[in-house]
């Protein structure tokens, strides 16, 4: 494992689709500068309703129902900046400058996880090499989803299409509390250590920032309200149920359905394939003729607009959705836009379909 070869992609051919796809992009972003502040306004609406929801915590938190709400829409707000803030940011496409990009990022730590180590697992990781196993980090999140379909198999994998469900409404909290972890202290099957060393700065905040979160949402809750210790747990319990909902469907509708590609580089890392056609066999798009859609996940029901173009604000990706869509119609291209219900459906599919032990597509035995 520590010395797998990087996958190398096939050399473009000098008449590529994609120059004249980004020739076209290019032009439009020349034409359109304003709209990177579209997506700046945008941020910051939401993390001003954060704000007020943590703050109406503490102003109405007493009745019950508030507590609850405040809790929720926090949950909510976490998960819309998170996809249109930080995320943009982390491609260093939020602000035009290189440094408020970075120093947005640490909106990450306040919410009780670490941005350096999110960066490096999506800009080294899953960029580059997404449905690549052993290189796309996110194809492998836990052991108790077979999401690859030459992952080990275990016997629970055979219920995954059932239990799945309950723990994507517990993501963020796997995240926070399971996954950090793993991703700074696990020595078995660590992707991200054999692409990047983490600074012992980062150790300190990745403990720092859990305890500053935990004492922001529900330490002070407990000194402050006059409510019992198990309503306060149970409204961040709901924060967290909420943000983790309303992100499972942008996590699970852009490269992991039923019909999605896993290729398999040969022994020296060679793709049979260009970096543009692998970017566009696996990754799909859901509900792009949604404003409402489009605007509340940003740079992911638009998806492969960002992988093809992820250091571009995603204000700019329905414009530029639909030169892809213009191409990839005229020179039948891979291109997948669905409803986001029929992307839930299809993960279902993937889900019992890599459960079984003998996985037809990966045996090829009747």
């Amino acid at each position: 494992m520590a010395n797998l070869p990087k996958p190398i992609f096939e050399k473009a051919p000098k008449e590529d689709i994609f120059k004249a796809i980004a020739e076209e992009v290019h032009t439009l972003v020349k034409q359109k500068p304003g709209l990177v502040r579209m997506g700046i306004y945008k941020v910051f609406i939401f993390l001003a309703v954060y704000g007020i929801s943590y703050l109406g915590i503490f102003l109405w938190g007493n009745h019950t129902w508030a507590l609850f709400a405040c809790y929720a829409v926090c949950g909510l707000m976490m998960f819309l900046i998170f996809l249109n803030g930080f995320h943009d940011a982390a491609h260093n496409a939020l602000f035009t400058s290189s440094k408020a990009n970075h120093r947005f990022c640490y909106i990450l730590e306040l919410f009780g996880s670490n941005s350096f180590i999110w960066r490096k697992r999506h800009l080294l990781l899953h960029h580059p090499y997404p449905n690549i196993a052993h290189w796309d980090i996110d194809v492998k999140q836990s052991d108790l989803a077979r999401i690859h379909p030459t992952a080990k198999w275990l016997p629970v994998h055979r219920y995954q299409h059932i239990y799945m469900w309950f723990l994507y409404s517990l993501y963020t909290l796997n995240w926070l509390y399971i996954r950090d972890f793993k991703d700074f202290f696990s020595t078995r099957d660590n992707y991200l250590k054999r692409v990047v060393r983490i600074p012992k700065m980062e150790y300190f905040k990745l403990f720092f920032f859990k305890v500053l979160n935990l004492l922001l949402l529900i330490g002070a809750p407990l000194d402050l309200l006059d409510q019992p210790a198990h309503m306060i747990l149970l409204g961040w319990l709901v924060m967290h149920v909420v943000a983790s909902s309303f992100g499972a469907v942008a996590l699970l509708s852009t490269h992991v359905d039923e019909h999605a590609v896993f290729p398999t580089p040969a022994p020296d890392g060679q793709i049979h394939n260009t970096w543009f056609g692998h970017q566009l066999s696996v990754t799909k798009d859901f509900s792009t003729d949604s404003k409402v859609i489009n605007y509340l996940y940003g740079g992911f029901s638009l998806h492969v607009a960002h992988h093809l173009f992820p250091g571009i604000s995603h204000s700019y990706y329905p414009a530029i959705t639909r030169i892809i869509r213009k191409y990839a119609r005229d020179n039948n291209l891979p291109y997948i836009n669905y409803p986001f219900y029929n992307a839930i459906r299809s993960h279902y599919r993937l889900l019992k379909k890599n459960g079984l032990e003998h996985n037809l597509f990966t045996t090829g035995e009747l």
